[in-house]
């Protein structure tokens, strides 16, 4: 803490994804925490000028507070890599792991860790005869999902078969990279993790109860569209192995510092299925992470910088 004082810090937000208002927000939220905590720290958004700037300005340490697309997904930890300037949260190959989804569930798979089934959808083929051969594979609901967007944009579950080449066709097209995903009824969890080696700790599951089809992007960002219960509504041994497995995804992406994992709890087998992992969580004033770290006792200013001292 008191060498970290002796730094000069910026907050990365915003950027050039779906998420930037959000990214602002969680910035914005950082950035007055670490200003009320004296560290001598600025704001900056995500530019073509980055590095220079960074140099100009004399940073030692990056905070990112980005989301998304260039952000989340590896591209800037490579840059700031290249630049020699420590950053927090995971690096190069974990973030681009985590930011693909099917990369990740490849990785959870292979770890044994539960996931929902899902296959990859061939932007380049007949999307009505992949929607044929969908139907007799997967049963229904199902969820169409972008490849690489958080947030849950471009998220849909399809109920009606009638209705999933029309939204496949959608989805390709306003996001390319399209997969399919298995649908798990249940309860919806979230569970941060927080810390490095010696000291990595999963907070408080928290409990998402949307008033909407699922926890979309509207329900994570709009007050009162989402009942949150903290902690969960889960039995003991099972609310354990929900933050066992939150502990196991983290470490099977390789990431650092802090991250999200998402599961669904099924309502049939009672196994957690990891549905996404984010390597960069929001920090706003609605944002899961800090309330469940409220929860474990940590206030939002203890954690922002838990969160910097994983810089490296």
């Amino acid at each position: 803490m008191k060498s970290l004082k002796s730094k000069k810090i910026a907050v990365l937000c915003g950027g050039r994804s779906g998420e930037r208002d959000v990214s602002l927000r969680s910035g914005q939220r950082v950035f007055d925490s670490l200003k009320k905590q004296k560290f001598d720290v600025i704001k900056l958004d995500l530019e073509d000028n980055l590095i220079a700037t960074l140099k100009k300005k004399k940073i030692d340490l990056v905070y990112i507070a980005l989301h998304g697309r260039f952000g989340e997904d590896g591209a800037v930890q490579g840059l700031l890599e290249i630049a020699n300037i420590p950053y927090t949260g995971s690096k190069v190959l974990a973030s681009a792991l985590a930011m693909n989804k099917l990369a990740a569930k490849r990785i959870l798979d292979a770890a044994g860790i539960p996931t929902p089934r899902y296959a990859l959808i061939d932007p380049a083929t007949d999307i009505k005869k992949v929607s044929e051969k969908l139907r007799r594979t997967f049963p229904f609901p199902l969820v169409v999902k972008p490849v690489s967007e958080g947030s849950s944009l471009g998220v849909s579950i399809i109920k009606k078969e009638d209705d999933l080449a029309r939204t496949l066709e959608k989805t390709v097209r306003d996001y390319k990279d399209v997969f399919v995903e298995e649908f798990i009824k249940g309860r919806e969890v979230t569970v941060g993790v927080i810390g490095r080696t010696e000291d990595l700790q999963a907070l408080p599951v928290l409990e998402l109860v949307p008033r909407r089809d699922f926890y979309d992007f509207e329900a994570k960002y709009t007050s009162g569209l989402t009942e949150f219960i903290l902690p969960a509504r889960l039995p003991k041994p099972l609310y354990e192995k929900v933050q066992a497995t939150a502990l196991a995804a983290h470490q099977a992406l390789g990431c650092w510092g802090v991250s999200r994992v998402d599961m669904i709890v099924s309502s049939s087998d009672h196994i957690p299925y990891v549905t996404e992992l984010n390597s960069i969580p929001g920090m706003t004033e609605q944002s899961d992470l800090p309330a469940e770290a409220e929860s474990a006792g940590i206030s939002f200013d203890e954690l922002v910088v838990k969160i910097l001292e994983s810089a490296y």
